[in-house]
């Protein structure tokens, strides 16, 4: 089973970057039987943030920026980069390599990218962890989110752009972190961009409009098996959550919060069903953001949490969930976290 823990270590702050346009469900004009009340009931998105003018390396470089000055830490010091996002900017160099520049980072740095959606900032997370674990770097930025340029036919109500950054510190005694990672590789379909990797390469045909679900994209537009990954998506965050506590022997009602991926309000009030956890648990960014996939679980925290946290000890229990189909949860504690303000460009 895939459970690591690693002590010794903390998440010292916590930043946002989103764009400052705002669109709002009601104001969208998506086709004549379109009825925003229920599409906000059923989904639970207000509004979120789009624009066409950034990339998510340029959210998350504008957040990373934020939280290094207002820890106030040399970026000398800074290690580890890890950039967690579907929508990187270039096939190839990795975004990573781009954000040790920008930022001003030490050419020591050790920068990846990481190809995961919804349960990548946990993947990030562990994977940082585990670096540091293993060397000497002190201090790491996780980067996560999504913001992708769409086409004007790509009427994508659900996706809200966002950007994030974790500082990751190493401090003797801290608690640390526990993870359970799983995969289930068997549904990688249900989520999926059919053509233009080496899979199937990009050609004329990629971009030929066709009807999927009511919706006219091309091969190159995220397409998802919407029930399949409801039933996933209710059916295992909740085992896991269960295993990771019965693992490692704590009682996961005693997190203060539950912080899951942003997807769906019905689909994250049947988890918490299950968990017997109450709603004033589980905080909420889906609302005001959307969907924010690799952003959804510091985004909740960076906007949800501010002026709760920062100066008490508070135990977490984080579950992010999604294409692969993967998951991961983690149990942390934060003590005197720093929560930037949001960074709205």
């Amino acid at each position: 089973m895939a459970y690591f823990e690693f002590k010794n270590l903390k998440i010292s702050g916590i930043a946002a970057g989103v764009p400052k346009n705002v669109v709002k469900s009601e104001d969208l004009k998506l086709s004549d039987d379109y009825d925003a009340a229920a599409f906000i009931e059923t989904t639970g998105i207000r509004e979120r943030r789009y624009s066409n003018d950034f990339t998510t390396s340029d959210l998350c470089c504008a957040a990373a920026e934020k939280l290094i000055a207002d820890l106030g830490w040399d970026k000398s010091e800074i290690g580890i980069l890890v950039f967690v996002s579907q929508n990187a900017d270039y096939i190839l160099p990795a975004t990573a390599c781009i954000l040790q520049s920008r930022l001003g980072l030490s050419k020591e740095c050790y920068a990846e990218d990481i190809a995961l959606g919804c349960s990548g900032w946990v993947y990030g997370l562990s994977t940082i962890c585990g670096l540091m674990s293993a060397g000497t770097v002190k201090k790491a930025l996780l980067l996560a989110g999504d913001a992708k340029r769409r086409a004007e036919y790509e009427l994508d109500t659900l996706m809200g752009f966002s950007g994030t950054a974790t500082a990751i510190e190493f401090e003797e005694g801290a608690p640390g972190f526990k993870f359970h990672i799983g995969t289930d590789g068997d549904g990688y379909n249900a989520i999926i961009i059919p053509d233009g990797g080496a899979r199937n390469m990009t050609t004329l045909h990629s971009f030929d409009l066709e009807n999927v679900d009511g919706k006219m994209i091309n091969r190159l537009t995220p397409r998802m098996e919407g029930m399949d990954v409801f039933s996933f998506a209710i059916t295992v965050p909740p085992k896991s959550i269960k295993g990771l506590a019965q693992h490692y022997g704590f009682d996961y009602q005693d997190a203060d919060y539950f912080v899951f991926h942003q997807g769906n309000v019905i689909m994250l009030n049947m988890i918490i069903k299950k968990l017997k956890v109450g709603a004033e648990r589980m905080p909420l960014s889906l609302p005001y953001f959307g969907n924010t996939s690799s952003a959804s679980i510091p985004i909740t925290i960076a906007t949800q949490l501010k002026g709760k946290i920062e100066h008490k000890h508070t135990k977490f229990i984080g579950c992010g969930f999604g294409v692969g189909l993967s998951w991961g949860t983690v149990a942390f504690e934060t003590n005197e976290i720093v929560i930037s303000d949001l960074v709205e460009l």
